[in-house]
């Protein structure tokens, strides 16, 4: 019946970008998710390694754990994505593969393969390689994440900005200048946003789950973890947050310059506006080309957007509706992503009063606790307002200006697209569903304790040369044990350069 209804009321096209939509909005949350608990992480063994107190060490244990899922999860649903480009939107494919395909690749090349390569110490070295080689580990694997967002970003952006290329008579995209390509006009600040937006919900999921240890009484052994998670989160609510806000403004002072429809669905403003006022509410409509119930504040988008109280504002009209993106999902997308990222802002402010008070880690603060705990999903949701903003804001282009998204489509019958949009949400429901539920029970446990330093010292403990007989398959090894008693063959072999390993 489901499959009715969508074949009968949407297109092929509507439902091909309704699948795509559904399948990055899965796939942004976990990669995000890992950028920031790789960096968390790395902080964490570093005042280990630095403090030697088992706390640190007890803390990496639990969120590794959870970073192994997400990871996990992160790899299957953007291969998934990958997939999408060749199935539902292959002259796309065809006509930016030139461009797009090298920088794809290159993320496999310089961060995919080298979180790979890595990852495994990470994840199973603990007590197998020193303590410097495991901790190198975790901070090349967090180093891998930042490139593959570098490379990630940089595509992504050259459909928002395009530059550097040449368009062939067969109608296809050929780049003429890589650099202007990959370091084209919006890319620095869509990766300083982005970088910034998944540590900061990073940090505030940690930081609810420690406020939530502190609080909770099922969890009293799991207080002072949650002191180390909460402070640390802290720190990034108190520094990152209004940072997030600056390097936002200068995003959206680039978004007007390059995608300046964009800027006025963001705004909700039709008619070109000098002193262009803010939007506090309206009900986008797109048909009658107006807004219904405005609720505005003279002067305030023209002062944030122009930095003056006069400054002009173009608006909607001066595009044909064609050319219009989808006004009413990125209007109030975007006032969800500004309204949670103020929240964090307030946090951050609540934060430092109560550093400078002394009572952020006191059971008595409940309201305090309880905010942190709130926030803890409003990341991921600003994560995907934010997306949303700017993904539909694009339309009804894949690359800005350049190659329609209705030109982009594999030809496809609206009932093939259905199908198999069906098969995902079933699917994904479980995978993800069974994978977020892991990571729920992880965190209902807790940390656990420290109880086995030896697991530190594996290279302390030489394979005895009976062992290594034995191991070997060497039959008489008994033999030379009983009849050599002049030596005894299970002592460590002090003429043995191992590196230092002992």
């Amino acid at each position: 019946m489901f499959a009715t209804f969508m074949i009968d009321q949407l297109d092929a096209l509507t439902l091909a970008r309704i699948q795509f939509a559904f399948v990055i909005s899965f796939h942004i949350v976990f990669p995000a998710f890992s950028i920031g608990l790789a960096s968390f992480l790395t902080v964490l063994e570093f005042r280990w390694l630095r403090t030697g107190k088992p706390i640190y060490a007890e803390v990496y244990k639990h969120w590794v754990k959870i970073f192994a899922v997400v990871f996990g999860l992160g790899v299957v649903s953007g291969v998934v994505m990958s997939y999408q480009f060749g199935t539902n939107w292959a002259v796309f494919s065809d006509k930016a593969g030139n461009v797009l395909g090298p920088l794809l690749a290159y993320e496999v090349l310089t961060a995919f393969f080298l979180e790979a390569s890595f990852l495994g110490i990470m994840l199973f070295g603990w007590g197998r390689v020193s303590k410097r080689m495991h901790f190198a580990s975790t901070a090349i694997v967090a180093i891998g994440t930042l490139i593959s967002g570098f490379w990630i970003l940089a595509a992504n952006s050259f459909m928002q900005t395009p530059q550097g290329f040449m368009m062939g008579a067969d109608g296809l995209l050929y780049p003429t200048n890589w650099l202007e390509i990959i370091f084209n006009p919006s890319f620095p600040y869509r990766y300083a946003h982005m970088m910034t937006a998944a540590f900061l919900t990073t940090a505030f999921v940690i930081g609810g789950i420690g406020a939530y240890y502190l609080q909770s009484k099922k969890h009293t052994e799991h207080r002072q973890h949650g002191r180390v998670m909460l402070s640390m989160a802290m720190v990034m609510a108190i520094f990152v947050a209004p940072a997030q806000v600056l390097i936002g403004d200068e995003h959206g002072l680039n978004t007007l310059e390059h995608q300046p429809a964009k800027v006025a669905a963001m705004e909700g403003i039709w008619e070109d506006e000098r002193g262009a006022a803010l939007r506090l509410f309206a009900i986008p409509d797109q048909e009658n080309q107006t807004n219904k119930y405005e609720v505005k504040i003279p002067y305030v988008s023209g002062l944030i957007l122009t930095h003056s109280l006069d400054g002009e504002v173009k608006g909607l009209k001066n595009w044909a509706p064609e050319d219009q993106p989808p006004v009413i999902i990125v209007f109030w997308a975007f006032r969800i992503m500004v309204g949670i990222g103020m929240l964090m802002v307030l946090v951050g402010l609540f934060s430092l009063y109560k550093f400078f008070k002394k009572q952020q880690f006191d059971p008595k603060s409940v309201w305090f606790h309880r905010a942190w705990m709130m926030m803890t999903p409003l990341g991921f949701v600003a994560l995907l307002a934010g997306w949303f903003v700017t993904e539909t804001g694009r339309q009804p282009w894949t690359v800005y200006g350049v190659i329609r998204t209705a030109e982009s489509m594999s030809p496809l019958a609206a009932q093939q697209v259905a199908t198999t949009l069906i098969g995902f949400i079933i699917l994904y429901i479980f995978v993800f569903g069974a994978g977020s539920f892991y990571i729920l029970r992880l965190i209902a446990q807790g940390p656990k304790p420290y109880e086995d330093p030896a697991d530190d010292n594996f290279y302390e403990h030489s394979i005895t040369e009976g062992q290594g007989r034995t191991l070997s398959g060497d039959k008489k090894a008994s033999e030379k044990t009983e009849h050599d008693d002049s030596e005894d063959i299970d002592a460590p072999a002090n003429d043995v350069d191992d590196g230092g390993l002992r």
